[in-house]
């Protein structure tokens, strides 16, 4: 290493997570840089968290629209219209709107802004663009990207990148995944008037989610008219003109306008040189990591999605905290995976922290379960067929509630509230003893008093 090298820090990706610490790096007074080949914000801002949540918006104005009847509000159908490209194009200008602010945040900071894509000559020197750039640490930030299978027809099929700049919509889509952004982009595509399959190979979605939330959910989906095909997958597409036809594991087939995986994601860790400067992965391909992010290669650090984490952005932002602590702060700082809580953007929402049922029980809890389904109180004049379900997990000797989960509008915003005291390890006999705000739906996470198991 020089002995006087230009950074203390330069940070590849500038993603959420990359983007966390080298603000916090650089107002501890560290020397950073930050490379990005692509726009400022990574996945989340640019498509991921932030554009697909206004797609959600506006898949769901229809409903809203046929739900004002039971208001008095008289819409004629008939006169409603829908313009795919005038979402894309607002899209696009809030997206643009980030990438400033985004730009803007880091300068203000003082870190320098490198666009071009990065490598490693060794474990204190970055090449971009011909340039190479001497530094006291590297991390690696560089993200996820979508994973299509390798089948036949492979490159007739989109991913969720490509559906934030599909010039216009189809009539029929298939949508190949269980994950959260299968769901989700199937209740968008729905929602928006699009005749919407979604095909899956395991026996029910979001595995990994409450047993109770992946049925209510399949339940509820259903009735926003998202065709729900398990136990099979696709095992080839053909062009068939303007249409595509799918293939399918059962020996059926399928045509469709547009087909897009949701089949995963890999660490984005490609053409880097990681292998040549020592820099190992594990089996998944992701970034290897000890427990304060140190890689295989002293000196050089990786967070976010390129570690295999939970990918999600408040994840990447602690992690982005926590290193800049340890290498510029007081060297102290540990991260807590711990009830993280998350929601899934599908229709109706679903919101969730802790422990599901089946995790309590693997982990040998003595556990009271609290559940209660109902309809929605904006539903009773709508008269949507449209329900919630609410349910908490709680620790039998100790009272404490281990998870508390939730299908229903607004879920996200209602377990944030419910994450804080979970964390702080409230008891059920505290969330009894709240009052609830009357009449909202969040009430009934303090309103359950008997249990079903």
């Amino acid at each position: 290493m020089s002995d006087n090298p230009q950074f203390d820090l330069i940070v590849i990706g500038a993603g959420s997570g990359g983007v966390r610490l080298a603000r916090m790096s650089a107002q501890r007074g560290a020397r950073v840089a930050v490379v990005e080949s692509r726009q400022l914000g990574g996945t989340c801002v640019n498509v991921g968290c932030v554009p697909k949540k206004l797609f959600v918006y506006g898949s769901h104005v229809q409903e809203d629209i046929e739900n004002a009847a039971g208001y008095g509000w008289h819409v004629p159908m008939d006169k409603v219209e829908f313009d795919w490209p005038t979402l894309v194009a607002n899209k696009n200008t809030e997206i643009e709107r980030l990438n400033g602010i985004y730009d803007r945040m880091l300068t203000n900071a003082g870190v320098t802004i490198i666009h071009g894509t990065a490598s490693l000559k060794d474990a204190n020197t970055v090449v971009v663009g011909g340039h190479s750039y001497t530094t006291r640490h590297i991390t690696i930030a560089t993200g996820s990207w979508p994973v299509v299978p390798d089948i036949p027809g492979k490159d007739c099929i989109l991913t969720s990148n490509d559906m934030f700049y599909l010039p216009q919509l189809p009539k029929q889509a298939v949508v190949w995944g269980g994950g959260y952004i299968a769901v989700e982009f199937a209740g968008i595509l729905a929602g928006l008037g699009v005749e919407t399959t979604l095909i899956y190979r395991g026996d029910l979605f979001l595995r990994g989610f409450d047993d109770d939330i992946r049925q209510f959910t399949k339940q509820e989906i259903a009735k926003k008219g998202v065709q729900l095909r398990f136990g099979v997958t696709i095992n080839s597409v053909e062009t068939k003109g303007t249409h595509y036809r799918l293939n399918l594991s059962n020996g059926e087939s399928l045509e469709t306008g547009l087909v897009m995986a949701a089949t995963g994601r890999k660490a984005l860790t490609d053409g880097m040189g990681l292998d040549e400067v020592g820099v190992k992965l594990d089996a998944a391909g992701n970034v290897a990591v000890d427990e304060h992010f140190q890689t295989s290669v002293p000196g050089i650090y990786a967070l976010g999605d390129v570690i295999g984490t939970p990918q999600l952005t408040p994840v990447a932002l602690a992690q982005g905290m926590v290193l800049s602590r340890r290498l510029f702060g007081d060297g102290q700082g540990e991260m807590d995976y711990s009830a993280i809580p998350t929601a899934v953007f599908c229709h109706p929402n679903i919101g969730t922290v802790g422990l599901t049922e089946e995790e309590a029980r693997q982990a040998g809890h003595e556990i009271r379960l609290y559940r209660s389904e109902f309809r929605p109180m904006r539903h009773t004049l709508s008269g949507r067929d449209e329900r919630s379900l609410m349910k908490l997990v709680v620790d039998d000797q100790t009272d404490r509630v281990l998870g508390a989960h939730m299908v229903g509008p607004d879920a996200g915003e209602i377990i944030q509230g419910l994450a804080v005291a979970i964390k702080a390890g409230a008891t059920k006999a505290q969330f009894d003893s709240t009052l609830g705000i009357h009449p909202t739906s969040a009430e009934e996470f303090v309103t359950m008093r008997e249990p079903v198991a």
